[in-house]
């Protein structure tokens, strides 16, 4: 056994004030928060997907200066991101064609994923920054995540497992078919 995770602490034993929030421990996404642990530009995955190919890279759409992709790490069933071509990490930096394109994709990503899977609603954000929650913060990116009536259940809460009914690769197809050509 590793010497480093052989003891556990109790999280009462933690310097704290009790309040009535839960925690997610989630130590895996501390890669993404490290200094230092953020792709440099030249590996950025939001600057290489768009030269390769889109099956592979989960695009579903392009356009002259932005593109969709589907989420490689998705909160619900067709979580897709819209970035700019163009390696800019503020919303602010970013050109007046770059906002109209990535806001008229937007429009189109929710009536093509509206139609394939009958969703009623929509969150959609930006994380502005690696302090906001940006796990890419230097490359601009827009999260449009559906959300159905129904889509809440015990699984995350017992299980600790999110339920995707359908993998990644089916529906960036299914959204790359529906998408007007």
């Amino acid at each position: 056994m590793n010497d480093e995770f052989d003891e556990v602490e109790d999280a009462a034993d933690f310097a704290a004030v009790p309040d009535a929030f839960q925690r997610l421990w989630t130590p895996h996404r501390l890669v993404y928060i490290q200094d230092g642990q953020e792709p440099d530009d030249d590996a950025c995955p939001f600057c290489i997907a768009p030269t390769k190919d889109d099956e592979k890279t989960l695009i579903v759409a392009r356009g002259t200066h932005a593109y969709v992709l589907l989420n490689l790490y998705p909160y619900n069933t067709g979580h897709l991101l819209v970035c700019p071509y163009r390696h800019v990490a503020l919303y602010d930096d970013a050109t007046r064609d770059e906002i109209d394109e990535m806001g008229t994709l937007t429009q189109t990503a929710m009536k093509v994923v509206r139609s394939i899977s009958n969703c009623d609603g929509f969150n959609i954000g930006m994380n502005q920054g690696r302090i906001a929650g940006a796990g890419i913060s230097a490359h601009l990116h827009q999260h449009i995540v559906p959300r159905w009536a129904l889509d809440s259940n015990f699984f995350p809460i017992i299980a600790k497992t999110k339920a995707l009914p359908r993998l990644l690769g089916e529906v960036r197809q299914q959204i790359a078919d529906a998408w007007p050509k």
